[in-house]
C-alpha cells in the first residue's frame, strides 16, 4: 500500500453485507420456487414460467426402503376439482359443482397420498383396532365408546361405535369404526376421534360435522384392519365437508 493510503475497514465490512445480503436474497428466492410452482390460476391451469430466478434442481431423498423420492413432484395433485367461480373475476369465491362430500373441495379438501399405511419403526402399520394391538387397552378410568350410539348434528342416530383405532406410537385413539346402515346393508366407517364427543353421562357419542343419515355415505375401508394414508385423508376430507356443507345454512353468512 503506497504511503498515505488508507482501507476504511467499515466500507469494506459495508459492501461485503451488501454482496452477502444479496446472494442470501437470491438463494432464499431460489429455494422458496421448489413448491408451488408454476403458479396456478383462478381460471385453471397452470400459468407458465417461474420468474427470476429460476427454481434449483429437483432433490433427491433416499427413504426407507431403498425408495428414492424426487421433489418437488405433483403426485399429490388432483386435477381438475368440482370447483366453479361464482364470478369472472380473479379471487372470487368458489362453489361445489358436484357432490363436496365425495369430491374432496373447500374443507373436505385432501392429497392423494400414498395409498399404503403409516409405518412404525418396525414395519407394522401404526394406525389399528384395538384387536390388533396387542397389550393397548383402554384406561379404565375414561369412557369406553365401544356399544355408544353415534348422533348426527340433527340429532338422529347414524350408527354404533363397534371397536376403537388406536395409534401405536402415541398411544391413543385416533378413530372410532362406526356400524352404519346404508341401502345396500350394513357396513363399517371410521370416524375421527377429533369430530367426536364422547358423552359419558348420556351414553352417546354427538358428532356436529354431519348429519345421522351423511354416515352412510362416508368413506369405507379396502381392508378391515388397516388404513392407508390416501384413505385417512379421505376420512378426515368427508368429515371436514360437513362443516360446510352439511347443510345449506353452514354455506351461508353468520350475520
Amino acid at each position: 500500500m503506497q504511503a498515505g493510503a488508507y482501507l476504511d475497514v467499515a466500507q469494506v465490512t459495508l459492501y461485503v453485507f451488501w454482496i452477502f445480503f444479496a446472494a442470501l436474497i437470491f438463494y432464499l428466492r431460489r429455494e422458496d420456487k421448489r413448491e408451488g410452482y408454476p403458479l396456478v390460476s383462478d381460471s385453471g391451469g397452470r400459468r407458465p414460467g417461474y420468474g427470476i430466478p429460476y427454481p434449483p434442481e429437483d432433490k433427491k431423498y433416499l427413504l426407507r426402503g431403498g425408495k428414492v423420492a424426487t421433489v418437488p413432484n405433483h403426485k399429490n395433485d388432483r386435477p381438475n376439482p368440482a370447483l366453479a367461480s361464482t364470478a369472472p373475476w380473479p379471487g372470487a369465491p368458489f362453489v361445489p359443482t358436484g357432490n363436496p362430500f365425495a369430491d374432496g373441495v373447500g374443507p373436505g379438501s385432501y392429497a392423494d397420498r400414498e395409498d399404503v399405511p403409516e409405518l412404525t419403526l418396525e414395519d407394522v402399520p401404526v394406525i389399528v383396532p384395538l384387536r390388533v394391538a396387542k397389550g393397548i387397552t383402554l384406561d379404565p378410568r375414561d369412557p369406553d365408546p365401544r356399544g355408544m350410539k353415534v348422533v348426527g348434528a340433527d340429532g338422529q342416530v347414524g350408527g354404533t361405535v363397534v371397536e376403537a383405532w388406536v395409534d401405536r406410537a402415541e398411544a391413543l385413539i385416533r378413530y372410532l369404526e362406526v356400524e352404519v346402515k346404508g341401502a345396500k346393508g350394513t357396513k363399517r366407517i371410521l370416524l375421527p376421534l377429533p369430530f367426536a364427543l364422547v358423552d359419558r353421562p348420556k351414553g352417546y357419542v354427538s358428532v356436529d360435522a354431519i348429519l345421522g343419515s351423511q354416515f352412510a355415505d362416508a368413506p369405507t375401508l379396502a381392508k378391515a384392519d388397516q388404513v392407508t394414508k390416501r384413505e385417512e385423508d379421505r376420512i378426515v376430507g368427508y368429515f371436514g365437508a360437513g362443516t360446510l356443507y352439511a347443510t345449506p345454512e353452514r354455506q351461508e353468512p353468520i350475520v
